[in-house]
């Protein structure tokens, strides 16, 4: 008796028309891009990726960029927030100093971050999404989680087919591509959509999920940066394979919590549910500097900017910090970070930047800096936020100078009203 192979289901990511597995090419309107997996209409998780957001957004603004390698980033001093595809033919790789793009990529259009532009191409894409299902999850400005399940009947099609109409409709009326990541879990989907981009569509099913995982590097898992990498390669550990074989209690004892995460992901075990408007967890702001700086008084000016900026957002957002970060990288790309948590919640740039000299001057040995960042974690309400100061007389007078300097930003704009540590970088 002649056994016949299981026939996949599939259909046509332009079309959606369904495909019988084993097509090149769709059998309604000719596209390659076709899709087939036994759990094809099973899987409810899914990642979503906007394609070099920054990059494509301003491709789609501009049609004379389109076959041209694009950096969106600025200064020789400045890093490679996001490169086209094209410019990433030649290497050029997110959070690369600039000067090395350029050097490996000397033709490529240098374009300066416009972030508002971007944030609002972003709530455009989120909002379509949060049409499919409430359970989104944004990750950042560009990416989210989504939770399908229950869907089915309200969009009378499985998920892996409203994403599929969800990718198209972002091409279309956006103008951006996205890849899709399909999974039972969030580490699944997020791997998945890395897998074809741009205008990839992947799924990894359950039961695949051991042997798929099984001979990709240690890295792949969420939290194993390249330090943590090199101590599990100095273990002899490094493919996600070696971990699947490894005793839980033996990783939770070399590694702690971080060896139950490394079990656990390591066999495609993944209990995080997608949280909609999962709360940040710091609100912060940085600069990187045309030259190095070793001045205090330099380093001052920066510093108070960013504390407003960072303040600004507190309000804004109606959040308040409780813990202050210093973040200064040395010429040489080193990262020092110093924190000092308040005694109460802030949304003041005074406290913020208060307490942030007290950080700085500790550092300003002499050392080189290429980049300073300021800002909050441990976020809280903001009526807990910035209680009266007995101690400091001074303080109360100063909130006031703020809240007043605050309204006529609001009203005439943010460059209307600088204060005496500012002032000089506007000169």
């Amino acid at each position: 008796m002649t056994r016949t192979a299981p026939v996949h289901p599939g259909f046509c990511r332009d079309c959606l028309t369904g495909q019988i597995e084993g097509a090149r090419r769709c059998r309604s309107c000719g596209s390659p891009r076709l899709v087939y997996h036994p759990e094809l209409y099973d899987l409810p998780i899914a990642h979503i990726d906007c394609d070099a957001f920054y990059a494509s957004v301003e491709k789609r603004d501009n049609p004379e960029l389109i076959d041209k390698p694009v950096i969106i980033g600025g200064g020789k001093r400045g890093v490679v927030s996001t490169a086209c595809y094209v410019a990433r033919i030649h290497g050029v790789r997110s959070a690369m100093p600039m000067f090395k793009a350029l050097e490996a990529c000397p033709q490529a259009v240098v374009i300066r971050p416009d972030m508002e532009k971007y944030a609002r191409v972003g709530r455009e894409v989120r909002a379509m999404m949060e049409e499919l299902t409430p359970l989104v999850q944004p990750i950042s400005i560009d990416e989210a989680f989504l939770d399908l399940r229950g869907t089915e009947r309200l969009h009378h099609d499985p998920p892996a087919r409203v994403l599929a109409r969800l990718a198209r409709r972002i091409e279309q009326e956006i103008g951006i591509t996205v890849s899709v990541g399909l999974s039972y879990c969030k580490f699944l989907a997020k791997v998945a959509s890395d897998l074809q981009k741009p205008r990839g569509f992947s799924v990894i099913g359950e039961a695949e999920a051991l042997a798929f995982l099984a001979d990709k590097p240690v890295t792949m898992i969420w939290g194993v940066g390249k330090a943590f990498a090199a101590t599990l390669q100095a273990d002899g550990i490094r493919t996600i394979g070696q971990l699947q074989i490894m005793d839980e209690t033996e990783l939770m004892r070399r590694y702690g919590s971080m060896g139950q995460r490394l079990s656990r992901l390591a066999r495609g075990i993944d209990d995080r549910t997608v949280h909609p408007n999962d709360p940040a967890k710091s609100v912060s702001a940085e600069t990187t500097f045309f030259d190095d700086i070793h001045k205090l008084d330099e380093l001052v000016v920066h510093l108070r900017a960013l504390s407003e900026k960072v303040a600004w957002r507190l309000k804004r957002h109606q959040i308040a910090g409780q813990t202050v970060v210093l973040k200064l990288k040395t010429a040489d790309f080193k990262l020092r970070t110093r924190n000092r948590r308040l005694d109460d919640p802030t949304q003041l740039a005074d406290r913020i930047f208060r307490t942030g000299m007290s950080l700085l001057e500790k550092e300003t040995d002499g050392t080189k800096f290429r980049l300073i960042g300021i800002g909050v974690s441990d976020l809280q309400d903001p009526a807990l936020a910035d209680p009266p100061d007995l101690v400091d007389a001074q303080a109360s007078r100063r909130a006031a100078a703020e809240a007043a300097m605050d309204k006529l930003r609001d009203k005439f704009g943010k460059g209307t009203v600088q204060t005496g540590y500012t002032f000089p970088a506007k000169r």
